[in-house]
């Protein structure tokens, strides 16, 4: 059975509101996009009921992605770590509220935050994080939702880079409330054979994003999709495929991410042609 394909709305807009959500939701529907995943910036951005409607009258479902923009993180040196919790929560509330069973992320630090760390240095990191999000993870289960946790490539954290780290740091909590999200951008980056870390994750695995290697189109870039779907085929992933890509005048991710120029001739050509080389994989 043909998986779902989804779209982040950042792929077109920052922050989504309640006037722009209705006119992307339309616009993705008709390119073929089966779902959206649909970043919460801000509490209060969007409302989640009134957006569960406009969703249910296009046929669209729905994965929530967290921002985790300056303060927001787990880990008390990088951010306040109540208040991102509150906001985790808020996250979920979103999700329940929504009909989404997916709340993904790099929830540990800032993106676009980075510093040193030693080896006694990252153990503490890793056991604050498990500490500071096993609360949420509890939560998480009891609503039949999970917290799908991101690596990031080395230039975005310096927690979480590679799916190793990921399993490593998230073990005691990982089917518990608590998942991977893969993106091909940043496993392109980090990992040596990226099918295989797709492999490893294996049942891990909650959430999936995809886009070109240079962060614009699935299909016209060097990665090997035919290899990706392969690897996902065998980690017994049936779940989305959520496009992320960004703009630059994306102002929660842009400069993290460093998107300094288009990725395309437009952002609709961007989304189409991701879908089209997506469904002649065969995903």
């Amino acid at each position: 059975m043909p998986r779902t394909i989804a779209v982040n709305t950042w792929v077109w807009t920052s922050p989504l509101t309640d006037a722009t959500l209705e006119p992307l939701a339309r616009r993705a529907a008709e390119m073929g996009y089966q779902a959206l995943e649909l970043p919460l910036e801000n509490v209060g951005d969007w409302d989640p009921a009134r957006t569960r409607d406009v969703l249910d009258r296009l046929g669209l479902g729905a994965i929530l992605v967290g921002a985790m923009g300056p303060g927001r993180s787990l880990l008390a040196s990088a951010g306040d770590v109540a208040a991102t919790q509150d906001y985790l929560r808020s996250c979920l509330a979103a999700a329940a509220t929504l009909g989404a069973d997916t709340v993904a992320g790099p929830f540990y630090a800032p993106t676009g935050v980075t510093w040193r760390m030693g080896a006694d240095e990252r153990a503490d990191a890793v056991r604050e994080l498990r500490e500071n999000l096993a609360p949420l993870a509890a939560e998480a289960e009891d609503a039949g939702i999970t917290l799908a946790v991101e690596p990031l490539n080395r230039y975005e954290t310096s927690l979480l880079n590679t799916v190793d780290q990921a399993l490593d740091a998230l073990a005691p909590l990982l089917g518990q409330g608590v998942g991977l999200a893969l993106d091909t951008y940043h496993l392109n980056i980090e990992e040596k054979r990226p099918a295989d870390a797709i492999r490893t994750a294996g049942s891990a695995i909650a959430h999936v994003q995809v886009c070109g290697s240079d962060r614009g189109a699935v299909g016209d870039d060097h990665t090997d999709w035919v290899g990706i779907v392969r690897a996902l085929d065998d980690a017994g992933y049936q779940g989305p495929l959520g496009l992320e890509s960004f703009t630059g005048e994306n102002a929660t991710i842009a400069v993290a991410a460093s998107v300094w120029r288009p990725l395309a001739p437009s952002q609709d050509e961007l989304a189409r042609r991701s879908i089209q080389a997506l469904r002649a994989l065969g995903v």
